[in-house]
């Protein structure tokens, strides 16, 4: 089963190279400059710039950024820290530690959040 998730982004070539070269999606389609599809594994990203397509102003004016969030599982979340801190990512306060295991909130360059997940061994 494939998921599907939609990102309204400030630029979506940004978007793209910052999802690309941090963590590892393909881009599947760019048909124009306010709109890309991406994939990983089972889950499809969807980029949009505002005001681009029908989905860049469903509901009104849509805008970047917020809490929702998808998750990615990682095996060595203090190295993946380290290896996107390198390259220039941002995070969304420290990592917070539970009975299931420990995330960190990415910051992808519009300020929407991808979650990175450690679980608990």
């Amino acid at each position: 089963m494939a998921f599907s998730v939609r990102y309204i982004v400030d630029d979506v070539d940004e978007a793209i190279r910052f999802y690309g070269e941090n963590l590892g999606f393909e881009v599947d389609m760019n048909p124009a400059p306010g709109f890309a599809a991406l994939s990983k594994d089972d889950l499809r990203l969807y980029l949009n710039a505002p005001g681009a397509g029908s989905a860049g102003t469903a509901g009104g004016t849509p805008e970047p950024g917020g809490w929702n969030r998808f998750q990615l599982t990682v095996d060595d979340l203090d190295k993946r820290i380290n290896e996107l801190r390198g390259s220039g990512a941002r995070f969304r306060g420290d990592i917070a530690e539970g009975a299931g295991g420990r995330q960190i909130l990415l910051e992808d360059p519009s300020g929407n959040l991808v979650e990175l997940f450690e679980p608990k061994s």
